[in-house]
């Protein structure tokens, strides 16, 4: 029985996604509930899984097509997965003589290569010594694990470039090489001698961020705000407790709980810095879902942790655990990044100093933590070292008063710097 693979019912608010790619091909067999093709929305991608087991007898939509719910994808013959019909098995005889010729010409093939490069490589040896590679081209080297002996280098005294590493992957025989910079190679634009232009297409993920910046660009009327905080308290209670913490719940005890819970008893103070803005409606929310900001292979995502005023320490941790492994593994849903009241983002752990973080609409303030760097502070009257952190709020002043956003930040910072604030809700 035939049964059409269809696209499956989109997140609310996503009308249309993109077809990545096909796992399988024409003729191939499938077993059920075996991941057919992925589909990229807005911010996620989902899987289309296989209804029964059988043979993706048509592929309809190929990849690269916009598809909207409902949309027949392919065509499935159910039966045994992977078993061909009669007309395949009268076929097998000629086609495996026809398989044994192209595995000889792929031998020799093979053969040959294998001989250019130990000719390049004997070369190289001979000539110019050990091959010197920028930190790119090794990346790139141990990405697809190659030798550098065996590609022959264009640039000065021999150095092997990116470009030669691309072309040495394309000379045998891939068909879709990256260079790890970009998960598309678009078009490329030769401007001169060791001089060339790459035009690659936004993802769906990439022109959707791009579009919400924007929009919230032209929407609030955004101003940041900015503290320093001095991390000596609860970098010495991390330190202390953290191998006991670990052991007893099973995940370690890092900064960003104690950011979180900070930042709710200081929402709790200020409900306005947790509300959002609808129309000409400010909605005040008497919950606190976070979104924290995690980096992915795809992107920012932005899952939301839910509840986090009802969250012990440990329950924090494990849940933002959880949704960072989903986003870097692409099997984060819309469900897990929508709905938050307040985002919290750490351009710290890339190096960042000081930043101006944007709003996540139609929430109506972000908060951005920065790197902990040892700087000299006066304390009672005398200089000593501590580890500071730069604090930024950034904030809808459409709703929200410069007061309220001031005193929101230095709630946070006074929690922080006397954690023992935190469990008394001071």
């Amino acid at each position: 029985m035939s049964i059409e693979i269809k696209v499956p019912p989109l997140p609310e608010s996503v009308s249309d996604a993109t077809l990545v790619a096909w796992h399988k091909s024409v003729g191939d067999g499938v077993a059920r509930d075996e991941n057919l093709v992925d589909l990229e929305t807005d911010k996620v991608v989902l899987e289309v899984p296989a209804p029964s087991a059988g043979t993706l007898s048509k592929i309809v939509a190929e990849d690269g097509a916009t598809v909207v719910a409902g949309d027949v994808l392919a065509i499935l013959e159910e039966g045994d997965g992977g078993s061909a019909s009669d007309d395949d098995g009268d076929k097998s005889a000629e086609t495996s003589e026809e398989d044994d010729s192209d595995a000889k010409a792929e031998q020799e093939d093979e053969e040959q290569s294998s001989e250019k490069a130990e000719a390049v490589k004997e070369s190289r040896e001979e000539t110019k010594g050990p091959v010197k590679t920028s930190p790119a081209v090794r990346h790139l080297l141990e990405e697809h694990d190659l030798d550098a002996t065996m590609i022959p280098g264009s640039g000065k005294d021999g150095r092997v470039t990116k470009a030669d590493v691309m072309s040495f992957l394309k000379s045998e025989g891939g068909s879709e090489v990256t260079s790890g910079e970009e998960s598309e190679v678009g078009e490329v634009v030769t401007a001169g001698p060791m001089r060339e232009e790459k035009r690659v297409p936004m993802t769906r993920l990439r022109a959707r961020i791009a579009e919400r910046l924007v929009e919230a660009q032209h929407t609030a009327a955004m101003l940041t705000t900015f503290n320093e905080v001095d991390l000596t308290e609860v970098m010495a209670l991390r330190k202390r407790y953290r191998d006991e913490f670990e052991k007893k719940h099973g995940v370690r005890l890092g900064y960003m709980s104690f950011f979180a819970k900070a930042t709710v008893d200081a929402l709790k103070q200020f409900p306005v810095v947790n509300a959002s803005v609808e129309d000409n409606d400010i909605v005040y929310h008497n919950y606190y879902d976070l979104g924290i900001a995690v980096s992915s292979d795809r992107g920012l995502l932005v899952p939301v942790v839910r509840d986090v005023d009802q969250m012990s320490f440990a329950e924090f941790e494990k849940a933002l655990g959880e949704l960072a492994q989903k986003a870097q593994d692409g099997t984060i849903s819309m469900d897990d990044l929508t709905g938050g009241t307040f985002t919290i983002t750490n351009g710290g752990i890339f190096g960042s100093m000081m930043s101006t973080p944007i709003l996540n609409q139609p929430q109506s303030a972000i908060l951005g933590m920065h790197s902990i760097q040892q700087r000299p502070m006066v304390v009672d009257g005398e200089i000593v070292v501590r580890p500071m952190m730069y604090l930024a709020v950034t904030y809808d002043h459409r709703i929200i008063d410069g007061k309220e956003a001031v005193q929101f930040l230095v709630s946070i910072k006074e929690q922080l710097e006397d954690p023992s604030r935190l469990l008394l809700q001071l």
